[in-house]
């Protein structure tokens, strides 16, 4: 999920035409090495927080079917998941700087949520909205200034970006559809076979008997409905159909 959601943002700031203007856009971390060793303008969306959305967490599964409508597989209920990037541009004029950031921060702040269109892999097999929010609250993940220290660099101007995600559920495959009604095989281990009107004797003792599907008494033969045919259910004694005088 968290490279999906990468490849989304990679694709939004591309929209706006920066790789054809020369703009590298990476997730690199800004660090001193990183500043040494850029030669290009750059906009980096460094991911340096992540957190569970507790509140949104639900339980129970959703069904996968086939074509055909028959179920395939179950899914865990996804689990959602806020990322934090700290999106930052690197010039050689701190003007140009300015005026790259603002371009950036325009783009993210044009639309509340990531175009469906951007989407891939289990986003795009989801289908649920991917937000995104320009810090608007404090969630308990570091502060920005705690960020800069932990990278070693120079405190500068930055987008505090939070994307809120979905963790698609683990897949439990199910077994195949049953297709064919119950089969019966016995034998006879006591010298005379029993079938009570349920399959054929095997002949000789010790001898397994070959397997017959289920029929009732009566009953016409149901094909593949195997053992759910219809069948005349007779009446306990003292008791009468509905509707019909005993006497």
């Amino acid at each position: 999920m968290i490279h999906e959601v990468d490849e989304a943002l990679r694709l939004l700031l591309a929209e706006t035409g920066l790789p054809e203007r020369g703009v590298e856009i990476v997730f690199d971390a800004p660090t001193r090495d990183f500043a040494a060793r850029r030669n290009a303008p750059t906009v980096s969306a460094f991911l340096y927080g992540l957190r569970e959305d507790t509140g949104r967490r639900q339980s129970g599964t959703v069904a996968e079917h086939d074509a055909d409508g028959l179920v395939l597989a179950h899914h865990g209920a996804p689990r959602w998941f806020e990322l934090a990037y700290l999106v930052t541009v690197w010039t050689n004029r701190a003007q140009d700087e300015h005026r790259l950031l603002a371009e950036v921060l325009q783009c993210l702040t044009a639309v509340d949520a990531l175009p469906a269109r951007l989407l891939t892999g289990t986003l795009a097999r989801l289908g649920l909205t991917v937000t995104l929010d320009i810090a608007g609250r404090d969630t308990g993940l570091p502060s920005v200034p705690d960020v800069w220290s932990a990278l070693g660099g120079e405190l500068r101007p930055s987008i505090d970006l939070r994307v809120l995600a979905p963790l698609a559920g683990a897949r439990m495959p199910v077994g195949p559809p049953v297709t064919e009604g119950l089969v019966a095989r016995v034998s006879d281990t006591a010298g005379t076979a029993d079938t009570a009107g349920t399959a054929d004797t095997a002949g000789t003792a010790g001898t397994e008997a070959p397997g017959r599907r289920l029929r009732y008494d009566g009953a016409t033969d149901p094909g593949a409905d195997g053992f759910a045919a219809p069948r005349e259910r007779p009446l306990p004694p003292g008791r009468r159909p509905r509707g019909k005088a005993q006497w």
